[in-house]
């Protein structure tokens, strides 16, 4: 049974980046076959956190591509129902053991103390969810373009990042391109 909501509330207006900018010191791993099962553990986790609430949860990021090198961070995403109704989500997660590292507009972000496992939250139907599958599938299926990004990242890695956001801002040329290719293989034009 979810908990009463209150009357939706306007979302937090800028970024909070709880404790300041991290340097970036992660080096790109070859696939791991035991990534799928961090996330099944994790996921697990999260909906008994979650258990009062109706949330989907999908594996995102680098680690759910199969052969595709990657940071060993397992990045999930789970949807919530209303994100600005922090009280139905974030108190369950962090009793659950993880931190909050990102608030802004549409978007929270809690982590392992150990930062090997990012679950982002967003709220239903918000559009970043679909642009998440729609690149993990492609990846998952065209060798080509998983090549083109992993080839992308290891070149973006090679270089020192004072923050782990500028690398993944480094990277949205590419993810754009690939993006497009996703959507045409699709017959979708937008």
């Amino acid at each position: 049974m979810e908990k009463p909501r209150q009357q939706r509330r306007p979302d937090v207006t800028a970024l909070d980046l709880i404790g300041g900018r991290e340097a970036l010191t992660v080096d790109l791993h070859d696939p791991d076959p035991g990534w799928p099962g961090r996330y099944a553990e994790h996921r697990q986790r999260i909906l008994e956190a979650l258990s009062a609430a109706d949330v989907e949860i999908e594996h995102i990021g680098s680690t759910s591509v199969p052969g595709l090198a990657a940071k060993p961070i397992i990045d999930i995403v789970v949807t919530v129902a209303d994100i600005t109704a922090e009280e139905d989500y974030l108190d369950d997660l962090l009793d659950a053991g993880y931190e909050l590292r990102v608030r802004e507009p549409g978007h929270r972000l809690v982590r392992t103390p150990a930062r090997d496992v990012h679950v982002h939250l967003l709220e239903r139907g918000d559009p970043a969810v679909d642009e998440y599958l729609l690149l993990r599938d492609h990846l998952r299926s065209d060798a080509d373009d998983r090549d083109l990004y992993e080839r992308t990242k290891r070149m973006l890695l090679s270089r020192r990042w004072d923050d782990m956001n500028d690398y993944a801002d480094a990277k949205s040329e590419v993810i754009l391109e690939i993006k497009a290719r996703a959507r045409a293989a699709r017959g979708v034009t937008s």
